[in-house]
């Protein structure tokens, strides 16, 4: 019989790291997650995969090692949760392997102690996202539904094998390189993307400069939805060809929105391709980008990864959206604590709480001071908005006298410079050719 836990003080030092011999590899998949995803914890020591599979619940697979795991792979989407044992280099290797080649496995490290170090390592080897102990049960189990959430069924991939040449042998940094802004939030559902096509058509709308606007959520991306286009190219066609890419050709794989000039690489239109999309991949390919546009807009995924982690670092400003509620207050918070650990600076940081005017009985200055961050826009509450979402239109161009176009257009004017700025126009301006 399993031994009992104070959960509220427990701490995975209370054991040691013996390795011993494991029960169920994998179980069958597990009907609280989505895509038929399995569950499965990993770590030598028997009372750590005890602790954590009870964490979970029941029908939970458990392994002592990686290599244990490996040989039940491919036989559907599954979750790993990898116990403090698995943070050597030899098994993060092994995670990193599994990211390029598995996109049905996604896996969660809980560790001890964190570092940046440790954080960063992890989380560039695929790894989908890092806790610590003692463990919040609640937070463990909302984490391993996200990364479910994300999972594909689809049969592995082989990795690229080609190396991404050097930049300056594709380009000439012969002018003034363009800005780079990300939008993010650490919870789906708090209208990320829509605040990410709305700044990036209010500054294509009153740039002298073209602004481009790149899906980085590439398993899922909304941004050609939102924008009602039919895009002939994707990220997938620019990153499949970044050794031989320039700035002339990357501009023809784009798709312009007729209404306001934007540029737009939407996501990849399979979830597949996004395993084979690497962050330095989507650094280059953005640096390619800052050569001729003045602005460009990233569109990110609710999650830490390689990808976004690469774009985060990369970028001149980080939008991070969160609506007023309090798992997204919460997982915001947690966002903070994650940017600070790589080291981003908070100046870089503009908060945006979406809704904001929502009576939920939450103060806005109350939950500033909780985030130790002022918000730099509050988006109303506005019936225009799903509208806008459904007929393909932006707020600032559907409902442009609105107050959350005016918000939208106001946050856009923050990152850029008054001497480009210029009255925005009905006429359509195109950047090709």
């Amino acid at each position: 019989m399993t031994e009992e836990y104070d959960f509220s003080t427990f701490s995975l030092d209370d054991f040691s790291s013996e390795p011993e011999e494991s029960g169920t590899v994998i179980a069958e998949s597990d009907p609280r997650l989505p895509n038929g995803a399995a569950l499965a914890v990993v770590d030598g020591d028997q009372a750590v995969r005890d602790y954590l599979a009870q964490q979970l619940g029941e029908g939970v697979g458990a392994a002592a090692s990686l290599s244990e795991l490996e040989g039940r792979l491919g036989m559907g989407p599954v979750v790993v949760v990898l116990g403090p044992s698995c943070t050597g280099p030899s098994d993060l290797a092994m995670v990193e392997r599994w990211s390029r080649t598995n996109p049905e496995v996604g896996s969660v490290l809980v560790t001890s102690e964190l570092s940046t170090t440790l954080l960063q390592t992890a989380l560039r080897a695929g790894v989908r996202d890092v806790l610590s102990a003692p463990i919040d049960q609640m937070q463990l189990i909302d984490t391993v539904q996200r990364v479910a959430e994300t999972l594909s069924a689809a049969t592995p991939v082989a990795p690229s094998t080609g190396a991404p040449t050097d930049l300056g042998e594709l380009i000439a940094d012969d002018g003034e390189r363009g800005t780079v802004l990300s939008v993010f939030s650490t919870k789906g559902g708090s209208g990320k993307s829509v605040v990410a096509t709305n700044i990036a058509v209010s500054m294509a709308q009153r740039s002298t400069k073209p602004v481009v606007l790149i899906d980085g959520h590439l398993q899922f991306g909304d941004v050609a939805v939102m924008l009602k286009l039919q895009p002939q190219h994707t990220v997938a066609d620019a990153v499949s060809q970044i050794d031989k890419l320039d700035a002339g050709m990357v501009r023809q794989l784009m798709t312009e929105h007729a209404d306001s000039g934007l540029l737009v690489l939407p996501a990849p239109m399979e979830p597949t391709f996004a395993d084979q999309i690497t962050g330095p991949q989507m650094v280059q390919l953005v640096d390619i980008v800052r050569e001729f546009a003045g602005h460009v807009v990233i569109d990110m995924p609710a999650i830490f990864n390689d990808v976004v982690i690469s774009l985060i670092e990369a970028s001149d400003d980080i939008v991070l959206v969160a609506g007023l509620d309090l798992p997204n207050i919460k997982n915001v918070k947690i966002g903070l604590s994650t940017l600070a650990l790589l080291d981003i600076p908070r100046e870089r940081l503009h908060l945006v709480l979406n809704r904001s005017d929502s009576k939920v009985k939450l103060d806005v200055g109350e939950v500033e001071r909780t985030l130790q961050i002022q918000a730099a826009a509050r988006v109303p509450s506005d019936v225009v908005v799903p509208i806008s979402v459904n007929k393909g239109s932006p707020v600032v161009i559907s409902a442009a006298k609105s107050s959350v176009a005016r918000e939208f257009e106001t946050l856009a004017n923050r990152f850029m410079d008054g001497a480009e700025l210029r009255e925005p126009t009905a006429q359509k301006r195109r950047f090709f050719g």
